[in-house]
């Protein structure tokens, strides 16, 4: 890399990244806020869930295509760091499978059990899922920011859109955009494809905020 090109900005990873520590810091209270056999209020915070969790899947699908390869190609230097880091999806996918199954699974009951089973599940991924996150930030992040150019690293969110499979796409991006600053949220909402936009400005922010706020009564 030219040493007097200008850096690509990837500060937004550790917005979306604040979404997933957030969601695994408030797992104990939001599940012991879910009575035994209160199936509605179990659905409502299986559903934060589920979408939380399949964001984290197609956040790691997106690295593993298009930032992992393209950074082990370009700084051979780093690539024993680099290596490292992505190898940590390996240790995240099960955990993550698990969490997934277990937040359906109490959805569907409501029971003490299964509440159990969840929050234990998510513990789990979390304390799977800090360490690597931790290590993009410190490592990853600067070194993609000098490899990957704008146009690259701007592939991720479409990308990430594209393949998410939850049913509340205008959650994650209620969530997003909460990590993001004004200026940010102005961006975000500029590149928005226009079906996405028109979702959002119809129904996504309302029904965002209404979600929110029913999660947190």
């Amino acid at each position: 890399m030219d040493d007097t090109q200008e850096l690509t900005d990837t500060s937004d990873m550790v917005n979306l990244h604040r979404v997933f520590r957030n969601a695994m810091d408030r797992a104990p209270a939001l599940i012991a806020s879910v009575p035994e056999g209160d199936l509605a209020r179990a659905a409502l915070v299986a559903s934060y869930y589920d979408n939380v969790l399949s964001l984290l899947h197609v956040h790691h699908d997106s690295e593993d295509q298009l930032v992992w390869p393209r950074l082990l190609e370009r700084c051979p230097d780093d690539a024993a760091t680099v290596s490292r880091i992505a190898a940590q999806h390996g240790d995240v996918v099960e955990s993550l499978a698990v969490a997934r199954q277990a937040s359906r699974d109490w959805a569907a009951t409501a029971s003490a059990r299964d509440a159990a089973v969840l929050q234990d599940a998510l513990a789990t991924l979390q304390a799977d899922l800090t360490p690597h996150l931790d290590d993009e930030e410190e490592f990853v992040l600067p070194i993609a920011a000098r490899y990957l150019s704008p146009e690259e690293w701007g592939e991720l969110p479409s990308h990430g859109m594209r393949a998410f499979d939850g049913d509340k796409l205008w959650l994650i991006m209620g969530l997003v955009s909460e990590q993001m600053s004004a200026a940010q949220q102005e961006m975000m909402r500029a590149n928005f494809p226009p079906p996405v936009a028109e979702m959002w400005a119809n129904f996504g922010q309302q029904a965002f905020e209404n979600f929110i706020a029913e999660l947190n009564e």
